[in-house]
């Protein structure tokens, strides 16, 4: 699942930019402003950012050119005004696309797909890294310092999952659809007992993350400061 965040200040576009990318898969987060944003992308790793450039305290152009110094993102401005030199404000600033209000919905869509097309394509190595930890998503291997980890298939996608949305907490029956599948006919102890590997295999390797039990729920992964 790809995930993106959405940065507007204006909680109908918010809602409405929300339902449509939920509707086709995404994983969504919202932010009302640069600064919450900003928190937001220290803490998890997106996919793409939609971006609003009018907001209070940091607008769209200044934002993007926070974002364009740590993370290598697609980035999407939506913005009222449609003059040449508002877009080329943007694309100095750093922006992949540029869409004027109002918009069709199903034209953000499309502009999303594209973009994420375009990165997966141009980044051929997908990596999550925690500290000393190094999660590729190509290869299946996790390095930490100089040492290489082979996990099996499901240990593996397990971790990628949490690790793909730190501090998220899943409930065990999301991680038995997403992990196991709709058909999986075993019970959630699975979930537990996977996690309890994991645990065993990195509590003695690494100090850069965690995962912890969130009681009546589920687990979240939590990178370590």
């Amino acid at each position: 699942m790809q995930s993106i965040l959405i940065v507007d200040d204006d909680t109908h576009i918010l809602q409405l930019v929300r339902i449509q990318l939920e509707k086709e898969g995404f994983f969504v987060s919202e932010a009302k402003d640069g600064a919450e944003a900003l928190a937001i992308l220290k803490k998890t790793n997106y996919d793409l950012a939609v971006v609003d450039v009018m907001m209070p305290f940091m607008n769209g152009f200044q934002l993007t050119k926070e974002i364009r110094k740590k993370y290598d993102i697609p980035i999407i401005l939506l913005t009222a005004k449609g003059q040449i030199e508002d877009k080329e404000e943007g694309f100095l600033a750093g922006t992949d696309d540029y869409l004027v209000k109002p918009f069709e919905p199903r034209e953000l869509i499309f502009r999303v797909q594209a973009l994420l097309r375009r990165y997966q394509l141009e980044n051929n190595t997908h990596t999550i890294q925690f500290g000393d930890t190094e999660i590729n998503l190509n290869n299946y291997e996790i390095k930490i310092g100089d040492k290489t980890f082979l996990l099996p298939l499901k240990e593996f996608e397990l971790l990628a999952l949490l690790a793909t949305y730190p501090q998220h907490v899943f409930p065990r029956t999301q991680l038995i659809e997403k992990i196991w599948g709709m058909d999986y006919d075993g019970d959630e102890r699975t979930v537990d007992v996977h996690i309890k590997r994991l645990r065993q295999r990195f509590s003695s390797q690494t100090s850069s993350f965690s995962i912890k039990t969130v009681r009546g729920i589920g687990y979240c992964l939590e990178p370590e400061e």
